[in-house]
């Protein structure tokens, strides 16, 4: 049985069980990732889920289909390794909004991408893997017997033919692990959000984030989500306008304690997996998001065994970095993402730029 809902002449939102279902799909790349900031940084997790629930709707809404809404992956990379402050985190979300608006409005998204390349983006995609498998080994190494459990659930939930919601499978088991620890967190309200300290906040890495998940985002977020509501849905939502929808997203979310956030690809190829075919799966996920700020606690977070969230990112850099085998410069992607690793994300993006431009100038002068 399906409700179908037409909202103020925009596109018709149903909902259904197989909106429900598809909303898990990007809730896999969301919760994993969310709570791990939240437990390794200093951002409050009740205020990320109200940020993460009012979105979903908004712009399920907004587009009528099942749009992802997920953490700029760069950014939260550097943050879970501990390369940028939450301060830098929200101040690089700020500067993030503003030139993602000005692109968007701009149409500029077309000349953007033409001076990064693809190989670009793909090395930083590797990158920013290798950054979070550094991370997650490293945290797995605290508790061997909790990660060799992990590991094992996520094989099951793989041979199950669950490979996409494994991690999720891993984030929930540790989430009772915790609760049976913490117990369950009495509800309250969040309270006001956080004000990091921006003013000094303008370093060198807050920079080399902002570089680093630019290339991300209009590679990933815009673009390929652009070409996959195409192939999927019929729909021509231009990269610019998805791009302009981040840059208000993040304008109006870190201010009020959130964390930097975009659209995706992976995000929206989930939710389609696992049945979406409308906004009424964002509906679905933003009230669930919703519902749980009440019991998003430190407490909790505080008794999560950072071994088993070591998996989680260990599995979820594992994923990432598979994109680099599509790249049309493998060579160079890889040199990328083993740059940034032993030196800055930031700078190898920018060498990364300036070799692609001239790998193209003696290809077309060939």
């Amino acid at each position: 049985m399906a409700i179908s809902l037409d909202v103020s002449g925009l596109r018709r939102l149903e909902l259904s069980v197989s909106e429900v279902t598809g909303a898990v799909g990007d809730s896999i790349t969301v919760l994993p990732i969310v709570v791990a900031m939240a437990a390794l940084t200093e951002i409050s997790l009740p205020h990320v889920l109200l940020a993460f629930g009012v979105f979903q709707i908004v712009w399920g809404v907004r587009y009528g289909l099942p749009i992802s809404v997920e953490p700029m992956k760069a950014l939260a990379a550097l943050a879970i390794a501990g390369a940028l402050s939450y301060a830098e985190l929200a101040l690089a979300g700020l500067v993030l909004g503003v030139v993602l608006l000005g692109i968007g409005t701009t149409g500029a998204l077309a000349e953007v991408e033409r001076w990064i390349g693809e190989p670009v983006i793909r090395g930083v995609q590797f990158a920013v893997a290798l950054l979070l498998l550094e991370t997650g080994a490293g945290l797995a190494l605290e508790d061997l017997t909790l990660a060799a459990a992990a590991a094992v659930i996520a094989l099951v939930a793989i041979a199950l033919g669950r490979r996409r919601a494994s991690a999720l499978v891993v984030l929930f088991v540790g989430m009772a692990i915790a609760l049976a620890t913490a117990g369950v967190p009495s509800p309250r309200l969040p309270g006001a959000p956080p004000l990091p300290a921006i003013a000094g906040a303008l370093t060198w890495r807050t920079a080399d984030g902002v570089f680093a998940q630019l290339a991300m985002t209009i590679g990933n977020a815009a673009l390929a989500t652009s070409l996959l509501f195409s192939d999927l849905f019929d729909r021509e939502v231009p990269a610019d306008e998805l791009s302009t929808s981040m840059g208000v997203t993040n304008l109006l979310a870190v201010p009020a304690g959130g964390i930097p956030m975009c659209h995706g690809c992976d995000g929206v190829a989930g939710k389609y997996e696992f049945g979406a075919r409308t906004g009424g799966a964002n509906l679905v996920l933003g009230v669930g998001y919703l519902a749980l700020v009440p019991f998003a606690s430190a407490a909790f977070l505080g008794a999560f065994p950072v071994a088993m969230l070591g998996v989680l990112l260990v599995m979820i850099a594992v994923s990432l970095g598979a994109s680099v085998r599509s790249s049309s410069n493998l060579a160079l992607s890889v040199s990328i993402g083993l740059l940034a690793l032993v030196w800055n994300l930031g700078a190898a993006f920018v060498l990364g730029i300036v070799v692609h431009l001239a790998i193209e100038r003696a290809r077309r002068g060939a």
